[in-house]
């Protein structure tokens, strides 16, 4: 087969998301991350005889407020289905789950910006089950640990069309998915801890051939990982291909030490789950109050609050979905902004000094020392003229590494910036006369010089001296 066909890419999106709920789906065992080994475990989520569960309604709510978000038609009755498999971390042999034919939500979207091109992906499904189980290998053994802690803890699944064609596509969508989420509360999206997993189903074909076979890559922590997994599996269809081979639908695992997807098993098809209802829970019926509280519920989500802060506060629409990618940003931003009386400021400095600190030190802003208040309060330093722009670089990277207030800081430091004309006008004059020779220079035409002499003045002031002030009086004495 020529090396010189392409193939067209098909991705279809699973995301998984646990909630945030303090107890599990079915039962009132905490669902709370970590722990012992199998110490949030009762008869219910373990499985056993004459247990019954009974639904978690802040689950519920959760689930109906995000297909909300996400522009999906709300399902009225709804009803959890019996998915049965037999694996050692789902103790019950069936997870409760709700089949295609009735999820809470449907036929929604969200729109992704891939390289300046905003595409729609489409949402098939939002739906409500329970996670299983963890399993741990042990490395050199045949033997298997299973913490049962996470069996049973409220997930949501989100299912898109088919409608990504790029591994790039397929993580920027993950990521604005992930930040809806946060937005709205009902997940911390903490990908390390498993709250929020990927699963793309990837396909290729020759363009106006029927799609391909898929293949599904399972429980992907992590955006880069993402990325690289995709790529890797769109290569690896496309060698199978070329060599005349076939793919065979599968669900494979990352190899992240050697770079490969590798299979786990042959993919099992619908029929193989025997769904049916669950017998021990009735539907769930929503009535149109019910809708109306929790559209009220909905908080401003990334897109509005974007749109708003180029609205008014004059930002650029790049600053703007910056501050917005993560919630806890935008509300330090704001507040910052409110602080400093100087939204376009605070941007700068947000985006700027702030982002490329906590980025050299992994951190993120919800880690940070420097108070948005603080940040607010060194911008109107530097408004009132107390401080120089070059003075406040210093005086951020000691709020950034001790979290002390700014005015403390320059009072420490005797930072205050010298704008007292007459001691501006010394320092200028031992300038002039320490540079006889580029002073005759600048009178006869060589005007480049003023910047030699500002910065002169201002080493000479130890970087005090006010810089507009500085440059008014040596026009004078060089005039």
């Amino acid at each position: 087969m020529s090396d010189t066909i392409t193939y067209e890419i098909t991705i279809g999106m699973e995301t998984h998301a646990e909630l945030r709920t303090k107890s599990k789906m079915f039962c009132g065992c905490s669902a709370e991350f970590g722990g012992e080994p199998n110490s949030h475990v009762c008869p219910v989520c373990m499985g056993l005889p004459g247990s019954l569960p009974a639904p978690n309604a802040r689950a519920i709510a959760f689930v109906v407020r995000t297909a909300m978000a996400l522009h999906c038609q709300i399902n009225s009755p709804t009803i959890f289905h019996r998915k049965n498999y037999f694996y050692p971390d789902l103790p019950k042999a069936y997870q409760i789950s709700q089949y295609g034919d009735s999820p809470i939500g449907t036929h929604g979207y969200i729109d992704v910006t891939v390289k300046g091109e905003t595409r729609r992906i489409g949402i098939h499904r939002v739906h409500l089950e329970e996670d299983t189980g963890k399993l741990f290998h042990n490395p050199g053994d045949v033997s298997s640990l299973v913490d049962y802690n996470r069996c049973g803890v409220p997930l949501m699944e989100i299912v898109s069309e088919p409608d990504i064609h790029s591994p790039e596509e397929a993580q920027e969508y993950a990521k604005t998915l992930r930040n809806i989420l946060v937005y709205l509360g009902v997940s911390d999206g903490k990908m390390e801890e498993g709250s929020f997993r990927c699963e793309p189903n990837i396909s290729i074909h020759q363009p106006g051939t029927p799609l391909g076979t898929r293949t599904e890559l399972k429980n992907l922590n992590s955006f880069r990982v993402l990325l690289k997994s995709a790529e890797a599996e769109i290569k690896r269809q496309e060698q199978v291909i070329r060599a005349g081979g076939a793919i065979q639908q599968a669900t494979l695992r990352w190899d992240e030490a050697n770079g490969v997807t590798t299979p786990m098993r042959f993919k099992e098809n619908e029929a193989d789950y025997r769904y049916f209802p669950d017998p021990d829970l009735v539907p769930l019926e929503f009535s149109a109050e019910y809708l109306a509280e929790q559209r009220d519920a909905l908080p401003e989500l990334p897109t509005e609050k974007s749109a708003r802060f180029v609205r008014d506060y004059g930002l650029s629409a790049y600053d703007a979905d910056v501050l917005t990618s993560e919630r806890p940003m935008a509300e330090y931003f704001e507040a910052a902004a409110k602080a400093a009386g100087d939204p376009k400021a605070a941007a700068n400095w947000v985006t700027g000094q702030l982002l490329a600190n906590l980025n050299a030190e992994g951190h993120d802003i919800t880690e940070t020392k420097v108070r948005a208040e603080d940040l607010g309060a060194m911008i109107r330093l530097i408004g009132d003229g107390t401080i120089s722009g070059k003075i406040a670089k210093t005086v951020f990277d000691e709020m950034f590494q001790t979290g002390k207030p700014p005015r403390q800081i320059v009072d420490e430091k005797g930072l205050v910036q010298v704008s007292d004309e007459g001691a501006i006008e010394a320092i200028v004059e031992q300038v002039l006369a320490a540079h006889p020779d580029e002073a005759a220079r600048f009178r006869g035409g060589e005007e480049k010089l003023m910047g030699f002499f500002v910065g002169q003045v201002m080493k000479a002031s130890k970087g005090k001296a006010n810089p507009g002030l500085a440059n008014s009086v040596l026009k004078k004495k060089l005039s």
